[in-house]
């Protein structure tokens, strides 16, 4: 289990948490199966039931899928599938706009106010800091400003940022929960437009979206500007 002292919290959700941690810790690879929920339950000294709760909360949390028949396998989270459930962007077919990053520079430094607020940091804590363009059909359409505890991504200077948040966690063992995204229309600012493409003052939208882990740390702050043209963003809670 995964603390030896008492606790409040449902015995399944301290079930669910002991797994997600070995999936966290690279014990259970993607696309492998797990060992079955009877195994799981004598292994853990409960109940069939319980244990079943257990997987089933699991699989809410986009870390497993249940196959009736086949049993229990690890979700991979830089498949398109998963990750794509971030990102409410789409076409004007309705399908997910899947952009290409052209332009990437990292940097770090200390936290400033609006990053300890929203990334739940205090005053000059270490944090990256990554900017990049978006480009879909060879065409600019988002320029993000990324920020992120450097505390969690330990010498990711030397190595390089990934170019999605859902792959950066996996290589850190992370896993991500979901995401909290605020939408506003601003005007393109000069530096903005010219990166995108558009003219001055032009109307953009911002999206403004903090990802959480699944125990509810914020890893990543992102200020995405995008003219969306023929796109189409859906709002929704994203889980």
């Amino acid at each position: 289990m995964p603390s030896s002292g008492l606790s409040s919290r449902p015995l399944y959700r301290q079930l669910c948490d002991a797994l997600a941690e070995r999936i966290a810790a690279g014990e259970w690879k993607p696309h492998a199966a797990i060992p079955n929920e009877g195994d799981l339950a004598r292994e853990f000294g409960v109940s069939p039931g319980t244990m079943r709760k257990a997987l089933d909360l699991l699989e809410s949390q986009h870390l497993v899928t249940r196959r009736q028949g086949r049993g229990t396998f690890v979700n991979d989270p830089t498949s398109d599938e998963i990750s794509n459930r971030f990102s409410n962007l789409r076409a004007a077919d309705g399908e997910p706009i899947a952009g290409e990053v052209k332009a990437s520079r990292m940097a770090q430094g200390v936290a400033n106010a609006l990053e300890c607020a929203r990334l739940r940091v205090q005053a000059h804590d270490p944090v990256y800091r990554i900017s990049r363009v978006i480009f879909r059909r060879e065409q600019p359409f988002m320029l993000e400003e990324v920020a992120m505890p450097a505390a969690l991504f330990p010498g990711l200077a030397e190595i390089g940022p990934a170019d999605s948040i859902a792959a950066l966690a996996q290589r850190y063992g992370l896993l991500v929960g979901k995401a909290e995204e605020r939408l506003t229309i601003d005007a393109a600012a000069p530096d903005v437009a010219a990166v995108l493409g558009i003219a001055p003052a032009a109307p953009i939208v911002m999206l403004d979206r903090i990802m959480l882990t699944l125990d509810g740390r914020p890893i990543e702050w992102r200020i995405g500007r995008c003219q969306l043209a023929d796109h189409y963003y859906y709002l929704a809670e994203m889980r």
